[in-house]
This record gives C-alpha cells, sequence and structure tokens, in this order.
C-alpha cells in the first residue's frame, strides 16, 4: 500500500513537470509568435546611390555641308570640292591616325515640291552631303571639334557641326557599382534604425537597381547613375 502510494505520488510529479515543460514550450511559442507579428510589420525601406564619371569610349562627329541651286550640276561639284577640303583639313589634324572618316550620301530637296501658291523658293534644289568620324578616342575627337571653325578660314560653312558619345562598357561597371549603391543603402538604413532604438535583420525586398548614362559638362565624360531601393526588417 505504501509503494504503491509513493509511486502515485512520483507519477503525479512526472505529470505536474510534463505539463510544466509544455507550457513552456507553448510560452516560447506564443511568445515568438507574438515577436513576429510585431515585428513583422517593422521595416525601412532606403535607397542607395552610386555614381560614377566615366570616358565615353565610341564617337560620332558629323560635320554637315548643304548647297542650294536651280541646277544640280553646279550643287554636286561645290559639295564635293568642299567634302575633299574637310577630308584633308581632317588628315592633317591626324584624325584618320585616331578613327575612320567617312563620307555619307547625297540627299536632294526638291524645294518646288513644297512650294505653293506664290511661294516660290529661291532655288530649285538643296542637296546636303556629311562627313563622319567615328572613333574610340572620344577625348581627342572633342578637341577637334572645339577647333572645327577653323575651317572657316578654307571657306567651308558647316550646316551641322556635332558629336555624339556614347559609353558601351556599361557591365563592366554594373556588379561594382551596385555592390556600394547596396552599401550606401545599408548605412542609411543602420541610422534609421539606430535613430528609432532598433537594429537592422535581413533584406525583406531588393530592386535591381535603376541604372542612367547621362551627359556631362565635359563632352566626352558620361555619368553613370545607379539607384537601388532596399527593404530591412527591424529588429530590437
Amino acid at each position: 500500500m505504501f509503494k504503491k502510494t509513493v509511486m502515485e505520488k512520483y507519477e503525479k510529479i512526472i505529470v505536474a513537470a510534463i505539463v510544466a515543460f509544455g507550457l513552456l514550450l507553448l510560452g516560447l511559442c506564443l511568445k515568438g509568435g507574438i515577436d513576429n507579428f510585431t515585428n513583422k510589420d517593422r521595416r525601412v525601406t532606403v535607397k542607395g546611390l552610386a555614381e560614377k564619371v566615366v570616358d565615353a569610349d565610341e564617337v560620332v562627329w558629323t560635320l554637315r555641308l548643304e548647297e542650294s541651286d536651280n541646277e544640280l550640276k553646279p550643287i554636286f561639284g561645290r559639295l564635293k570640292s568642299k567634302v575633299k577640303v574637310i577630308e584633308d583639313y581632317l588628315k592633317e589634324k591626324g584624325v584618320d591616325q585616331k578613327g575612320n572618316i567617312s563620307v555619307g550620301q547625297f540627299d536632294i530637296t526638291d524645294n518646288l515640291a513644297d512650294a505653293w501658291g506664290d511661294n516660290k523658293p529661291r532655288y530649285n534644289y538643296t542637296v546636303g552631303c556629311a562627313v563622319y568620324v567615328a572613333s574610340n578616342d572620344t577625348k581627342f575627337i572633342s578637341e577637334m571639334v572645339a577647333q572645327s571653325d577653323e575651317l572657316i578660314d578654307r571657306d567651308i560653312i558647316l550646316d551641322s557641326n556635332f558629336a555624339e558619345y556614347e559609353y558601351t562598357q556599361f557591365q563592366t561597371l554594373k556588379p561594382e557599382m551596385m555592390a556600394e549603391a547596396i552599401s550606401n543603402a545599408e548605412k542609411t538604413a543602420k541610422q534609421f534604425a539606430e535613430n528609432s532604438h532598433s537594429k537592422i535583420n535581413k533584406i525583406v525586398e531588393a530592386g535591381q537597381g535603376e541604372f542612367s548614362i547621362e551627359s556631362s559638362e565635359i563632352p566626352y565624360k558620361k555619368n553613370v547613375r545607379v539607384v537601388s531601393t532596399i527593404t530591412y526588417s527591424l529588429r530590437d
């Protein structure tokens, strides 16, 4: 009888311990769930910026001429002579050693076809032609464009004179700039968390980053810019 009573007492103690342990685990689970529920909307979304100024690596320089007359033959004669002057000038400057010089096709405008009523054009025809320079030495071509007023001394008046610069090596910069943008975003998030007496936890959302390539004040320079938007969760 005594042994039975002792056994029953131990069994009750064991059951009580199991129940207590179970209640403890349940409490911890509930606390974790409540904490997760409380913290799930505690987030901060920040933007990280990275910028870099680079040299454009491709340029096309266009020197365009136009001539007008009532007959096409004299127009073509004058244009061909002027194109030759431009080509000689470019070669004297060593442009042919830095890139490729080419001459575009003649484009003819029949001014009479666009005339109406008494609005008769001064000349029947206008013909245009362009000399193109394609090069990878963008700084050199920029310097040549700035000096091209020298053609006036050779009786060459250009209808238009412009260079278009491109940066094509963007993919080589992308990983480095993305890493810098993310690092800057993290710094901003940490500062925000510190101000709110929290700590950043893990990244909840992250975009690919918005890249842009824009012209700068220096013709052959390009501004490469990336903005990454990242959302971090916060914890105490």
